[in-house]
């Protein structure tokens, strides 16, 4: 299981990585895989904000329809449009060309209670 040590992640399988002023959110190679062939993803739209944990989407595979909750506080600056003529992006890549959200955070605080890669593993092993 591919967990980047450079990234922050959610008890909800999802992670966020710094980009400038902005960050990217996607979801973790764990999730991906639990999920099975992706086909389907729904996406907020620019503009948009949500609060922790709040549910900005979905993602919809062969096996299941799973909610995307958002890992801070944050509005949305853009969406990956690749998503929506290739959901399978999720698949194969989920930490570069399928991140979903970039987006700025509007509660920084909210990045201290994500996992360092090393808590994440831990949480998967116990999965």
């Amino acid at each position: 299981m591919n967990i980047p040590e450079t990234l922050k992640y959610s008890s909800d399988d999802e992670w966020v990585k710094k980009d400038g002023d902005t960050y990217l959110i996607g979801i973790t190679d764990f999730a991906q895989d639990q999920l099975g062939d992706i086909v389907f993803v729904e996406l907020p739209e620019v503009g948009d904000e949500f609060d922790k944990d709040g549910g900005y989407g979905s993602v919809e595979s062969v096996k299941t329809v799973s909610d995307l909750l958002a890992p801070i506080a944050c509005k949305v600056v853009e969406v990956n449009p690749a998503l929506e003529d290739a959901p399978e992006t999720l698949n194969s890549d989920p930490y570069g060309e399928g991140w979903i959200l970039k987006v700025e955070a509007t509660n920084e605080a909210d990045l201290d209670e994500l996992l360092s890669s090393g808590d994440y593993q831990k949480r998967v092993d116990e999965a």
